[in-house]
């Protein structure tokens, strides 16, 4: 029997922690606020983006790097972070990702995403992101 909670249980933030800050924050910086996130300045060595709708992603430098070790979506963890958005907004993304530090992965029509558009990207540290857009 699930707890009774008096909230919607949605998301309220997702951390990433990247090996470089310096270098994620401009391709994450574009893609973030393409997407209606705004960079709130109050947090040192953290990059928060809050979304009007009250979901924040934050990205903050791991302080427990390794020489050599990379991030890997195929191991377990985090494989990839999915954003909902409108047809016209994914092909602009699309079109200007290159340009912004994302590189675009082949598209192969996922099933969760029941059929609907969907978009690829992938930045330098191989953080991959997913852009559907239902219905599209």
């Amino acid at each position: 029997m699930a707890i009774p909670v008096s909230l919607d249980p949605v998301l309220h933030h997702l951390t990433l922690w990247v090996p470089d800050l310096g270098r994620a924050e401009p391709s994450w910086r574009w893609l973030l606020e393409e997407l209606g996130y705004r960079l709130d300045p109050a947090l040192e060595r953290v990059l928060v983006f809050r979304h009007p709708g009250g979901f924040a992603m934050v990205l903050e430098q791991s302080p427990d790097m390794v020489p050599g070790m990379l991030y890997s979506r195929l191991r377990p963890g985090v494989n990839h972070i999915a954003f909902s958005l409108d047809p016209p907004c994914l092909e602009a993304i699309v079109a200007k990702a290159a340009d912004n530090g994302w590189s675009l992965l082949p598209i192969d029509r996922h099933p969760i995403a029941g059929g609907a558009r969907v978009a690829y990207l992938e930045d330098a540290d191989g953080f991959e992101v997913e852009l559907v857009a239902p219905g599209g």
